[in-house]
């Protein structure tokens, strides 16, 4: 594990996005290395607040800058507020890595999305398929604004006065603290949220987008969060391009559902309303080179999901 104090002397790291799913699995690794981190909400600071942000990297002086503040969410919202995730990303993208640049922060880490790579990519996608075919139509404007930060973590690390920008492209990330919305959230925290309230209300069936054939890749955002601080202690070994992280295990949305379900407790039926969108019909990341550097995940997905809705039935009954 990097050794922070050495790698920072008295400068601390920030979270961009502490109270997000994987701000606060960052914020948890970090002070579990003893580290304290700079953590602002967004009353205090807005992130699409170039100004505010500016004057904050002047007084604070982070040493390093965790970039996982965004608007994101599912199908249905990427359909519904597309200049709304185009937009606000690109703001935050822009106002921190500018902000990082003018106050000599050392490195940033930022993350990107699977939906950066074509629909139609060859599977498992490697980083080389980067701008080789067009993007899935549902998630294009929230991909362009992931593909202009990956750019910039490019173009900043080969200015000479920029940060060492260190590029993490995730796959479908989930767990505790995750946005569990039914309509507005990514698949995993959707199902938590609906098979929790078709149980609670003895509901005789549920009725799902989709036709469930999809196939995703689902990493816990604790082992993003590890690969993060793993990828600071192997900054000088790393290229300047991103680098895929995924599990290797692939599961449809049919077999989450099932998952979700069981580990829930729901007994009722499950119905797939195939006039809706699937999205892109397979998402699986080659992550061999971020591997071979000595990380791997260690979180299984069914004990994922369990420790999940375990910890979202507990704060729903609270």
């Amino acid at each position: 594990m990097v050794d922070l104090q050495a790698l920072l002397g008295d400068r601390r790291p920030f979270v961009a996005g502490h109270r997000g799913l994987l701000g606060r699995h960052l914020v948890e690794q970090l002070e579990m290395q003893g580290c304290s981190p700079l953590v602002k909400p967004k009353a205090e600071l807005n992130l699409e607040d170039a100004g505010a942000v500016r004057r904050f990297f002047e007084a604070a002086r982070p040493g390093v800058v965790f970039l996982c503040a965004g608007l994101t969410g599912g199908i249905q919202e990427n359909l519904r507020r597309p200049a709304d995730f185009l937009h606000v990303n690109l703001a935050i993208q822009d106002a921190v890595f500018e902000a990082a640049r003018k106050s000599g922060t050392r490195y940033l880490v930022f993350y990107g999305s699977s939906c950066v790579y074509p629909r139609d990519a060859r599977q498992p996608i490697p980083e080389s398929a980067l701008h080789t075919g067009p993007l899935e139509p549902s998630s294009a404007a929230y991909a362009s604004a992931k593909l202009a930060g990956l750019a910039a973590c490019e173009a900043y690390t080969r200015q000479e006065e920029g940060p060492q920008c260190i590029a993490l492209i995730p796959n479908t990330m989930y767990g505790p603290g995750d946005h569990f919305s039914e309509t507005a959230g990514h698949v995993l925290g959707a199902l938590v949220a609906r098979f929790h309230r078709a149980k609670r209300e003895a509901l005789q069936e549920v009725v799902l987008w989709g036709s469930g054939k999809p196939i995703r890749e689902f990493i816990h955002a604790r082992d993003v969060a590890r690969a993060s601080l793993f990828a600071l202690a192997n900054a000088q070994r790393l290229e300047n391009r991103p680098y895929n992280l995924g599990t290797g295990v692939e599961t449809s949305i049919l077999e989450l559902a099932q998952m979700v379900s069981g580990v829930s407790g729901y007994e009722g039926c499950i119905l797939w309303d195939a006039s809706r969108p699937d999205g892109a019909t397979r998402k699986c990341l080659d992550s061999r080179d971020f591997k071979e550097l000595g990380w791997s995940p260690a979180i299984p997905l069914l004990d994922g999901i369990q420790e999940t809705c375990h910890w979202f039935a507990e704060r729903s009954q609270s």
